[in-house]
């Protein structure tokens, strides 16, 4: 067993553990991927664009009757000349469309399970291109093709971090299991299918991209909710806030009628906020009631004021009360959807008041 802590996070893994819950082969490829204040110039509306393809290294004569691929290609990426092929085609479509910049939308990094064939890396692939506390890579915010090249390559080395970018309805480019790669724009593109021909991959027309978002209706934290804050405040005391700008990298404050202002002001573009009733004083009560099966996280704020999460099971509990010792308050949450309610959830909306974030 290994302990694995960050700025805000402490996470038990087993080896077992730590390989993803499933991996894609490039016999098939379904599925979805697991957001500054002012708004992006590149949103637009929601239609995804006209024009999609799949961008592969698998030649369809490598495939059989129902559409699996059986040829010799590693669905990993080689690191090397076939990955630099799949940016230059990327380049290319931008090209093609006019794009010199994209934008970053529901970017996530490797939490307590990571997904892909290959191991992730400290820092989540993304050191060099944003700062250890990874500002910057938040839903929203604008990047050069440059950087969203980078940004590509690092998804197809699954390194630990995913995103989508687009521009508006205009162009977007996801990236899948297995190396393929999808890239929709408004108008066809012709000389870059060629141009991807020429680089030894292929540009397959598709109808959509299967990771084309799915937005959901979600409140957000507007005046109305931060007044419901404040009347949870008058009542409790003392609240708990969980604050997601980024999937799986999470930041948790302990709300007080004194601070609420100050740490309003400090959260995370586009951030999902979830409200949770305080932390417990009595640590030791709260490790005596945890469940005796399933994954929980522990939430606890440390001696010098430091709130961290664990994500434990039943196996490391003992473990779980060691670290804790010197906690001064905690709180146990389930993992499942189904039993996890917190007070209040909100999503923060942009500076001009309109939500964009896509939680």
């Amino acid at each position: 067993m290994r302990l694995v802590t960050g700025a805000h996070s402490a996470v038990f893994l087993s080896p077992e553990r730590s390989v993803g819950l499933c991996s894609g082969t490039a016999n098939s490829e379904f599925g979805s991927g697991p957001t500054l204040a002012l708004p992006s110039t590149l949103s637009r509306s929601s239609v995804p664009p006209a024009f999609v393809h799949r961008i592969t290294k698998y030649d369809p004569a490598g495939r059989d009757e129902h559409g699996s691929y059986r040829g010799a290609e590693e669905a990993v990426s080689d690191h090397g000349p076939v990955e630099a092929a799949y940016l230059e085609a990327v380049s290319a479509f931008a090209e093609a469309a006019g794009i010199d910049r994209l934008e970053i939308r529901e970017p996530s990094v490797t939490g307590f399970v990571h997904f892909g064939a290959q191991p992730a890396v400290e820092g989540h692939g993304l050191s060099g291109l944003f700062p250890a506390d990874l500002t910057g890579y938040h839903d929203g915010a604008e990047v050069s093709l440059e950087v969203a090249l980078e940004l590509i390559r690092v998804m197809l080395r699954e390194q630990g971090a995913w995103c989508r970018l687009e521009a508006g309805d205009v162009f977007t480019v996801h990236v899948g299991w297995d190396q393929y790669v999808y890239v929709g724009s408004d108008r066809p593109c012709t000389d870059a299918v060629v141009r991807t021909r020429e680089l030894g991959l292929f540009a397959e027309p598709l109808v959509a991209s299967p990771y084309a978002a799915e937005p959901e209706v979600t409140e957000a934290a507007d005046e109305g909710f931060w007044a419901s804050v404040r009347t949870e405040l008058a009542t409790r005391q003392g609240l708990l806030l969980e604050e997601t700008h980024i999937v799986n990298a999470t930041r948790w404050h302990r709300l007080t009628t004194e601070n609420l202002n100050t740490v309003r002001a400090g959260l995370g573009p586009r951030a999902l906020l979830a409200v949770w009733p305080d932390l417990q004083p009595d640590v030791g009560a709260v490790l005596t009631a945890l469940p005796s099966e399933w994954h929980i996280e522990f939430v606890w704020e440390t001696k010098d004021g430091t709130i961290r999460d664990v994500t434990v099971d039943e196996t490391q509990y003992q473990e779980l009360a060691a670290l804790v010792a010197d906690a001064r308050a905690a709180r146990a949450l389930s993992l499942y959807t189904d039993e996890r309610s917190p007070l209040l959830q909100a999503v923060l909306p942009d500076s001009d008041g309109v939500l964009r974030a896509r939680w």
